[in-house]
């Protein structure tokens, strides 16, 4: 049974703990409604980039002079996978969301004797990754700096993967993040950016290309990984505010109901150490 001191301190420090919690909350909800802002405006030019290389590529299918960031290399032996989680916690599960996918995804492949390559953004990911992965890491992008995200830090991340397949290094690559629905409601996403896949093109035939489908996607492509990747870091960074901010809200009411549980115990304990005493009083009392 706990001293009435004892409760009294746990009833501070739960107190404190909801200071912290709501506190938490408000910026959650100011930096999500940038976040999320920045998502949904993002999407429309990554929606018509797909649909003109839809375009493009459906003009080209089957053709031997594809680029090869949409042809591949005629394998899929070697996957890189890239985990994009945050670089802080405090968001109830939305990066073990992430890390489960993608965890699944590659004892998948390596359960079909594919090779796993696994390529982290964001501290949180790696951390879980690593303990069952590690000896599959080929390299980790921090973002612990970043406090704005722009489209630099996805060319930066798109370079590195466009090199190591220019380099060989593997044959599929693919992209795990959370996409934005509502700040209760973030969707698990797994997206192949190499081999390029397209959704639509069956307008190409409408249009006559200068210079040729080759040459404009050969362009196009590379930056089509940036853009992929920026849709993905904006979607995942609003998707992660979401979830702090609710996240945030639960462990404040959790507190405040605690608070009263508490509070109600504190109660029960003074008013049972009065009684107690006015009974030792009046015995005293009594006995004399």
């Amino acid at each position: 049974m706990p001293s009435l001191k004892d409760l009294k301190n746990r009833i501070g420090s739960v107190k404190n703990t909801r200071k912290i919690t709501k506190a938490m909350q408000m910026v959650a909800a100011a930096k999500l409604r940038r976040a999320q802002e920045a998502a949904v405006a993002a999407r429309p030019y990554a929606e018509r980039m797909n649909a003109v290389m839809a375009g493009l590529a459906a003009g080209m299918s089957g053709s031997d002079s594809a680029p090869r960031l949409m042809a591949g290399t005629g394998s899929d032996k070697v996957h890189l996978l890239v985990v994009m989680t945050s670089e802080r916690g405090l968001c109830g599960g939305f990066n073990s969301t992430i890390v489960r996918t993608a965890r699944a995804h590659a004892q998948k492949l390596l359960a079909a004797g594919k090779t796993v390559k696994i390529l982290t953004v964001g501290k949180k990911g790696r951390e879980q990754l690593k303990r069952d992965l590690s000896s599959h890491f080929v390299g980790h992008v921090d973002m612990s700096e970043v406090k704005k995200l722009g489209y630099s830090n996805a060319a930066g991340i798109a370079q590195d993967v466009l090199a190591r397949f220019e380099a060989g290094e593997f044959d599929v690559a693919t992209i795990f993040f959370n996409r934005f629905q509502s700040v209760i409601s973030q969707i698990p996403t797994v997206q192949q950016i190499i081999p390029a896949k397209f959704e639509g093109g069956a307008v190409s035939s409408l249009y006559d290309y200068e210079p040729s489908e080759e040459a404009i996607l050969a362009d196009l492509l590379p930056r089509g990984v940036a853009t992929q990747i920026f849709t993905a870091l904006l979607e995942n960074g609003a998707s992660e505010q979401g979830a702090r901010m609710s996240a945030m809200d639960n462990a404040t009411r959790n507190a405040g109901d605690m608070i009263n549980r508490l509070t109600i115990q504190y109660n029960r304990s003074r008013q049972a150490a009065i009684t107690k005493e006015l009974i030792e009083i009046i015995s005293g009392a009594e006995a004399l």
